[in-house]
């Protein structure tokens, strides 16, 4: 099989790639390094079934001559993480609905299966934990910039089940709750590798908030394993399905075990929000998926623990990790 990724130089689209590579399959990916690294795909450049672009999916004749060339498309190109969204709210909005618009629009013309990678951020402050696929989705107000990445996701989503329904283009969108794992950066305001690269340096580890703020962390393995699933799976298009794992955690928590398991002395130091973001910033107090569908769908569930989650970020971030490891 052919496969395109786009945002494939990314934390998520680089392992994507490695799992395509190890089952056989021919990989073409496009990345802009925005938020990518070149790094990410550097052990992957020698292998002959491995294609990289650098270019934004917003170029269009480029972008029509990789879909037209691939059997499926990954659409994982989005602006990520918390702090990208908040500096810069124009890039997230246009970065995440023309990407999406381009690659439907093209994917359309040949009817290539696209999987749409969104977001457990959809869920906005709703309280009907753990969130369910077809529970309400409930926005902060338009003033608050945190909810723009939010709001452009849930275009991508009604924009793709609407090609799926209208024009029977087979769509399928996972809402990826936090994934993480070897290769991601803490650049953008990600917890987990920002907490391990403070510990590891002795630097105090920064909790927003008062640390109750509760989230469940996915690994990266086991996620890219669900999306390979239900690329394959027949009765996935059409539907949505939350992705990561159940096992919850608060903040607080989360950094007393990092400091914990790297045998750190770093102090532990809560921050407020409107220092570390912006005035009014607007949390989630807790993220967690019902995985019940994708589960039942494709048997997906996740395999790591958070330990093991967390000694594989820490490992990597102490170079102890070769490159191109999991």
């Amino acid at each position: 099989m052919r496969v395109l990724i786009t945002g494939g130089a990314g934390f998520i689209g680089s392992h994507l790639s490695d799992a395509y590579l190890r089952r056989g399959d021919e990989v073409f990916i496009i990345d802009d390094l925005s938020t990518g690294s070149i790094e990410n795909i550097r052990h992957l450049k020698d292998n002959p079934r491995f294609h990289y672009t650098i270019e934004s999916v917003h170029n269009h004749s480029l972008a029509a001559e990789l879909v037209d060339q691939c059997d499926v498309i990954f659409h994982l190109a989005a602006a990520v993480g918390v702090r990208l969204i908040v500096e810069s709210p124009v890039r997230t909005i246009e970065t995440n609905v023309h990407g999406a618009e381009v690659i439907l629009s093209l994917a359309n013309k040949k009817k290539k299966k696209v999987l749409i990678a969104s977001t457990s951020e959809v869920y906005g402050l709703s309280a009907e934990v753990p969130f369910r696929e077809d529970g309400n989705l409930v926005m902060g107000a338009t003033t608050k910039g945190r909810w723009s990445y939010a709001c452009s996701k849930a275009i991508d989503e009604f924009l793709a089940l609407a090609y799926w329904r209208e024009k029977k283009l087979p769509t399928t969108i996972v809402r990826l709750f936090n994934t993480v794992g070897p290769r991601q950066t803490g650049r953008y305001g990600m917890v987990i590798p920002t907490f391990v690269k403070q510990a590891l340096s002795g630097r105090p580890i920064t909790v927003y908030g008062d640390g109750s703020q509760s989230r469940c962390f996915g690994y990266v393995g086991d996620v890219v394993g669900a999306l390979m699933k239900l690329m394959d799976h027949p009765d996935a298009v059409g539907e949505v399905f939350n992705i990561g794992s159940n096992e919850e955690i608060s903040i607080l928590d989360l950094a007393k075990r990092v400091k914990q398991l790297t045998t750190s002395d770093s102090e532990i130091v809560l921050v407020p929000y409107d220092e570390a973001y912006e005035e009014g910033f607007e949390d989630m107090p807790r993220r967690v998926p019902d995985i019940s569908k994708v589960n039942k769908l494709v048997g997906f569930k996740p395999e790591k623990s958070l330990d093991d989650i967390l000694r594989s970020v820490i490992e990597f971030h102490s170079g102890r990790m070769p490159a191109g490891g999991t």
